[in-house]
């Protein structure tokens, strides 16, 4: 079966019937000021009530198409039929054991899943968490007790969560790190920044993948010393940095040289993995093998799972009772896991998302081309990106223009479609369509999207 196999429950069409936000929105967010938290912030200010396929339907029953996905969560839509049964037949048996106290089937089921799906030929683990950031974090510490070091290299423009230690590895100051004169600080030590490959901003636009991966290389050497390294983490795609793909060779002369150290690398997949770029993890498309894989995002159709993959012996090297966590491997998140992954495999989600690329990347080629605004196109599968950039200057062609981005993302909400931010420099919008839209509906998206960028250029 593929996507045009699908059966929605709501209608896949966009109508906008009311101001946005509408009255009743508008009540809710009375109600929101007064009790949640100002730090919670919303990018969008409807209230949903309901949700399917590519579809987001508002309590004033405005329907938008949704190009965000929950940033890369609901990949098999938000009410995937596979997901919400293996749900219900889950709640109705029990909720919650904790696993570390009454193991169940549908933990080791996951696990035995993301090792079958994890690229590389060896024999593989794994241990599930909750959150992106706290995949990372026990990834983190698998390294350093597995290579009994304690230094670990992070990349320019890097994100890997809002906990103390992934703050330090996330590049990114506002909002996650810092804000107007104050700081979460301090952060976890012992974690070191390097450059990224960053093909359209780097200074020398001819640099190759592998020089770009030896400019960090020796980075690495002066300032830590590639014996002292316990672990080098990575987004092979980066997300909230603004979708950058380093150039070809990159990250294979990164993996090469951590092998050559007995450095851990490990592939931070939370946005990335589960099909999104039309691959099961987008270390495949340069055939990298991580040592260890996070996961989250996309693993579970909505509902809170994350999880760390890879070498057995790394993960046998940590001590019983040094993995785990209270909710982590929650057996209602763990069949709404298996669901997902079922709808990947039923439905072809990685062609799928190689399907989106090929109807949209040629077209945002385009408008760049025409609307002299968008410095850059890239992505691969369902991860696409576009980098605006002032237009009429000296260095336009760099020059990031942020105020551009916030007007089209209106415009955009106005005709009932959601579309990301990104980017270090707020800068780039993100496409990230859930995989099982329809190819209509994903191009009357795309068309507003067009429109938006157009008004403005």
């Amino acid at each position: 079966m593929t996507v045009k196999d699908m059966q929605y429950r709501l209608e896949q069409k966009r109508h906008v019937k009311t101001d946005i936000p509408g009255p009743r929105s508008a009540e809710l967010a009375a109600r929101r000021s007064k009790v949640v938290a100002s730090g919670v912030a919303s990018s969008n200010p409807f209230f949903v009530q309901d949700a399917d396929g590519g579809v987001l339907l508002d309590v004033d029953g405005n329907s938008f198409i949704d190009l965000g996905t929950g940033i890369a969560v609901t990949s098999v839509g938000a009410s995937a039929p596979a997901v919400v049964g293996a749900v219900k037949e889950q709640v109705e048996h029990f909720t919650h054991t904790c696993f570390m106290v009454s193991p169940y089937e549908g933990y080791v089921e996951v696990c035995e899943a993301l090792a079958e799906l994890a690229p590389g030929d060896f024999e593989k683990k794994a241990a599930l968490f909750n959150s992106g950031s706290e995949a990372v974090e026990n990834a983190i510490k698998i390294a350093r007790i597995a290579t009994g070091r304690t230094a670990v290299v992070a990349f320019d423009h890097a994100y890997h969560g809002r906990t103390n230690l992934t703050m330090a590895l996330t590049a990114k100051a506002a909002p996650y790190k810092s804000a107007n004169g104050k700081s979460f600080g301090p952060f976890a030590p012992e974690v070191y920044r390097m450059p990224l490959s960053y093909p359209f901003r780097e200074e020398n636009p001819n640099i190759t993948g592998k020089e770009a991966a030896e400019r960090a290389i020796l980075q690495m050497e002066k300032q830590i010393g590639g014996e002292s390294i316990a672990a080098m983490i990575i987004e092979p795609i980066q997300g909230e940095g603004g979708f950058i793909v380093p150039a070809e060779g990159f990250l294979p002369r990164l993996a090469e040289y951590a092998r050559e150290k007995g450095i851990v690398f490990i592939a931070d997949e939370v946005q990335a993995g589960f099909c999104r770029t039309g691959a099961w993890f987008a270390s495949e498309h340069e055939g990298i093998e991580p040592d260890l894989i996070t996961v989250a995002k996309g693993i579970a159709g909505g509902m809170p799972l994350s999880g760390v993959v890879g070498r057995a012996e790394l993960l046998d090297a940590v001590h019983g009772g040094g993995l785990g966590g209270t909710y982590g491997g929650n057996p209602v998140a763990c069949a709404a896991a298996l669901g997902a992954i079922e709808t990947m495999r039923e439905h072809d989600l990685n062609g799928a998302a190689r399907r989106i690329e090929e109807l949209v990347l040629p077209r945002l080629e385009k408008l760049a081309q025409e609307t002299g605004i968008i410095g850059d196109v890239r992505g691969r599968g369902a991860m696409l990106a576009m980098e605006f950039v002032q237009k009429g200057s000296a260095d336009s062609v760099k020059t990031p223009d942020a105020d551009v981005v916030k007007k089209i993302a209106a415009d955009c909400l106005a005709e009932g479609v959601i579309i990301l931010t990104t980017g270090t420099y707020g800068n780039v919008i993100r496409l990230l369509p859930p995989l099982v839209i329809s190819e209509e509906l994903l191009l009357d998206g795309l068309e507003v999207l067009e429109a938006a960028v157009r008004k403005h250029a």
